[in-house]
C-alpha cells in the first residue's frame, strides 16, 4: 500500500506536464483584427419618440371625482380614461331644457294666435296693423325657441367636456393627477401615445450624409433593447427644413418598424449614418473574445511564438458584427477566439 501512493505521488507531476504539453500543441482558435464594415459610418445620440403622442387636457373646471387609469395601461378609443364633477353642470343642463320646453310652448300659443288674426282680419274684423302685431309675435317667439334649443345644446355638450375619454387607442404614459385634484382649462390630466408608430429624433450637422447605401445603410442603434433588436434598420428617414442657428445642426426624425417590444418614448438611440472615409478606419473583433476583469477589458494576442498574451484595450461600441477597438491592437494581429482556452495556456 505504501509503494502505491509513492508511484501515484511521482506519477502526478509527471500527469501535470503531459496535460500542459497538449494544451499547448493543441491548436487555439483565432481570428485576425480586422477593420470594420461601420468605418464609413457616424454616430449621433437621439431619442426615441411617439409619432403620435397626446397631452389630454382639461377643458372645463372641477374637481376629479374619478380616475380610471394608471400610467402604463393599454386603453381603446372613446375609453373613459376620468370624470370631473359635473353636477353643476347638469344643472345648468336641465334648466336649458326647461327653458326650451317653455319656448316651444310660448310658441304654440303664438302659432295658434296667428291663425286666429289671420282669420279675423279675412273677414274684415281687424286691422293690418294688428294682424302685423300678431305675425311679429309669433316670429319673435320662434325666435326665442331656435335660442333656447341652440343654449341647451351647448350646455349638453359642455356637459360632455367632464368625462375625458381616450381620443385613439394607445398607453398611457402619465397620469399627472389624483383624486381630488382640481382641474382647471388647460392643465393636463392624462399622455398618452400610440406604441405602433415609434421614430428616433437626433441633431445632426447640417454636413451629414442622409443618402444610405448596401454598403454604408442608415441604422438605428437603440441599447435599451434586447441584443438582437438593438439594431434597426429605419423605414422613412425626414430631415426637418429648419437649421439650428446657434449649433448648425438639423434635426433627423428615422422611422422605426411596427410590433418591436419593450419600445417606449424618452429611450437613448443612436443613428448611425453614412459618413466619408476617414485616414483611419476602426478596427473591430468579435465581442467573444473580450475578457473583462473588474474594470479592465482585454484581449489574448497571439504572439509571433503562438503564445496568446493578455492585452489591455479601449473599446467603442458593439454592433452586430464585433466590438470597435479605440486603442491597444493594430489591424492584422491575431486574436484568440476563446479567452478561456487561452488563459489555460501557459
Amino acid at each position: 500500500m505504501l509503494n502505491l501512493v509513492r508511484r501515484t505521488a511521482m506519477l502526478l507531476p509527471l500527469l501535470s506536464c503531459l496535460h500542459a504539453a497538449s494544451l499547448a500543441q493543441s491548436p487555439l482558435a483565432s481570428v485576425l483584427v480586422r477593420p470594420s464594415s461601420d468605418a464609413h459610418a457616424s454616430g449621433f445620440d437621439g431619442v426615441v419618440e411617439a409619432v403620435r403622442q397626446t397631452v389630454v387636457a382639461a377643458q372645463v373646471s372641477g374637481t376629479v371625482i374619478a380616475l380610471d387609469v394608471k400610467a402604463g395601461d393599454a386603453v381603446k378609443q372613446g375609453q373613459v380614461l376620468l370624470r370631473i364633477d359635473a353636477q353643476a353642470a347638469n344643472q345648468v343642463a336641465a334648466a336649458s331644457d326647461a327653458q326650451v320646453q317653455a319656448a316651444r310652448a310660448a310658441l304654440n300659443v303664438a302659432r295658434q294666435d296667428l291663425g286666429r288674426q289671420q282669420q279675423l282680419f279675412q273677414q274684415s274684423y281687424i286691422s293690418q296693423a294688428a294682424l302685423d302685431r300678431a305675425q311679429a309675435q309669433f316670429q319673435s317667439a320662434q325666435a326665442q325657441a331656435t335660442a333656447q334649443l341652440a343654449q341647451a345644446s351647448a350646455s349638453k355638450t359642455q356637459s360632455g367636456f367632464f368625462i375625458v375619454k381616450a381620443p385613439y387607442a394607445g398607453v398611457v404614459s402619465d397620469v399627472p393627477v389624483t383624486l381630488g385634484d382640481m382641474a382647471m382649462p388647460g392643465k393636463t390630466l392624462v399622455t398618452l401615445y400610440d406604441p405602433g408608430a415609434m421614430r428616433v429624433t437626433a441633431s445632426v450637422p447640417q454636413t451629414a450624409t442622409m443618402q444610405g447605401t448596401e454598403a454604408s445603410p442608415i441604422k438605428v442603434q437603440i441599447p435599451g433593447l434586447k441584443a438582437d433588436q438593438q439594431w434597426l434598420k429605419p423605414t422613412r428617414a425626414q430631415v426637418l427644413p429648419a437649421v439650428d442657428a446657434s449649433t448648425h445642426t438639423r434635426q433627423i426624425r428615422l422611422d422605426l418598424p411596427s410590433g418591436l417590444s419593450g419600445l417606449s418614448p424618452g429611450m437613448f438611440a443612436r443613428a448611425w449614418l453614412p459618413s466619408e472615409a476617414s485616414t483611419s478606419a476602426r478596427l473591430s473583433v468579435p465581442t467573444q473574445t473580450l475578457v473583462k476583469h473588474a474594470e479592465m477589458t482585454g484581449l489574448y494576442v497571439i504572439n509571433a511564438a503562438g503564445k496568446p498574451l493578455l492585452r489591455q484595450v479601449r473599446v467603442g461600441t458593439t454592433s452586430p458584427e464585433g466590438t470597435e477597438i479605440l486603442s491597444g491592437v493594430s489591424a492584422g494581429e491575431r486574436v484568440a477566439l476563446d479567452p478561456q482556452a487561452a488563459a489555460r495556456i501557459r
